[in-house]
């Protein structure tokens, strides 16, 4: 990798092959994923839920192969049992995932690279195959700042999403990874109707009654894999999870229910063993 990270010797998850195949099966792999907003002050409680629809995107480190997609590609060895999807940085839930976390981030100027690590909970529903999967972890945000700098957030980020990357036995060297062009390569991947989708005028501010800017125009399809304006709002959200359930009420005379929960081996440090945990629950 283009910055040393410390790996966790961890195998493949047990419910990823499963998991990917069921998403297999939908039209759009659409997922509800719930983030905590800070309360107004003098609520009786801290945080708020806000829920919203997400498009999977792949795991982290394996970007789904697009014949459409120009742009230069990491050679294949790391992949990982992290979803990831796409957001523009304007977004609330961006600024959501940083102030959640314990850096507690919250001013414009924190939330504009990478960082964050707030809770999240996304769960999906497979209707083919009566399942439904729900993930509990942490959102961590790939800015463009991830290979041209040493900040907090930057750190955050190479520190929890990389020890849990695992090394495949594809060709290719690991100081020649990047996660700049894993961060390209994702803006690739999206077609260029959702390329300009980044291009929008500022989401969820009022119009006011007024056009927007020649710059911040709806509708836009951007061909330029460094087009400046939306790769200034383009960000890949990682979901580290530490918690998956797997519900499958297809018979509900056999309804059976699966709990996944990685841990960590105490006293190893950053380059010690994980693994997943498997514990079979009554539905």
């Amino acid at each position: 990798m283009s910055t040393t990270t410390q790996h966790l010797t961890t195998p493949a998850a047990p419910w990823t092959s499963t998991f990917e195949s069921h998403l297999s099966k939908l039209p759009s792999p659409e997922f509800v994923l719930t983030s905590l907003q800070p309360a107004p002050k003098g609520s009786p409680v801290p945080y708020l839920p806000r829920l919203r629809y997400c498009i999977y995107r792949g795991m982290w480190g394996s970007l789904p192969e697009n014949k459409h997609n120009d742009a230069p590609r990491n050679a294949p060895i790391y992949t990982s049992d992290m979803p990831t999807f796409t957001t523009d940085v304007r977004m609330q839930k961006v600024g959501q995932f940083f102030a959640s976390s314990s850096g507690h981030a919250s001013s414009d100027d924190q939330v504009q690279g990478s960082g964050g690590g707030g809770p999240v909970e996304a769960v999906w529903w497979i209707k083919d195959t009566g399942t439904q999967w729900r993930m509990k972890g942490e959102a961590f945000v790939v800015g463009r700042d991830i290979d041209e700098g040493e900040g907090s957030g930057v750190r955050t980020v190479k520190s929890e999403v990389g020890r849990r990357m695992r090394r495949t036995e594809g060709e290719g060297n690991d100081g020649d990874w990047s996660w700049a062009k894993e961060l390209t390569a994702h803006f690739g991947n999206c077609s260029p109707g959702m390329r300009g989708s980044w291009k929008n005028p500022p989401p969820g501010t009022p119009t006011n009654g007024q056009e927007p800017d020649k710059d911040h125009q709806l509708g836009q399809k951007v061909e330029d894999l460094h087009d400046p304006i939306a790769r200034e709002n383009f960000r890949v959200v990682v979901i580290k999870p530490e918690e998956v359930e797997q519900l499958d009420i297809s018979d509900p005379a056999m309804a059976r229910r699966w709990k996944y929960t990685f841990v960590v081996e105490k006293g190893q440090g950053a380059e010690g063993k994980g693994e997943w945990k498997t514990e079979e629950l009554w539905p």
